[in-house]
């Protein structure tokens, strides 16, 4: 095998792996609320790492169109997880923030999600866990 060949294996792994990954994320989503899809977990954690952000920050980041942005927002707030401010930086935009009952059930969600990866994690050397974190990071600032 060539090293061309590979590489070109290894690529198509690495797109099996984390294809797999985005499947169990999408089922994980459901400990949230059985309702909650994966696009409205991943926003109201945007929310909150940002303390606060545009529904255009929102479809930015995560390239999506307004229409499934504002679908996923409206879902979150008759949750009563999310709620919009008026920006006092521009009062025709609002801000969206997560509301306590959208912080509470992150944190849950979030302790969930924590114990689902270091019991994944158990049999992993610290120094394999750095380099996954840090080659994560890597792939993802591509």
């Amino acid at each position: 095998m060539t090293e061309s060949e590979a590489r070109d294996d290894a690529v198509d792994v690495i797109q099996r792996e984390l294809t797999a990954f985005a499947r169990r994320a999408r089922g994980r989503a459901a400990e949230l609320h059985p309702e909650l899809s994966l696009v409205a977990y991943s926003i109201l954690d945007l929310v909150l790492e940002r303390d606060g952000c545009q529904a255009a920050d929102v479809a930015a980041q995560f390239l999506l169109d307004k229409s499934t942005v504002s679908r996923q927002v409206g879902a979150l707030e008759q949750l009563g997880y999310l709620e919009r401010e008026i920006d006092p930086a521009n009062r025709r935009n609002h801000i969206l923030r997560a509301t306590p009952e959208g912080r509470a059930a992150a944190r849950k969600a979030e302790r969930t999600r924590r114990a689902a990866f270091t019991a994944r994690f158990a049999d992993w050397s610290d120094d394999d866990v750095r380099t996954l974190a840090r080659l994560l990071v890597r792939y993802n600032q591509g």
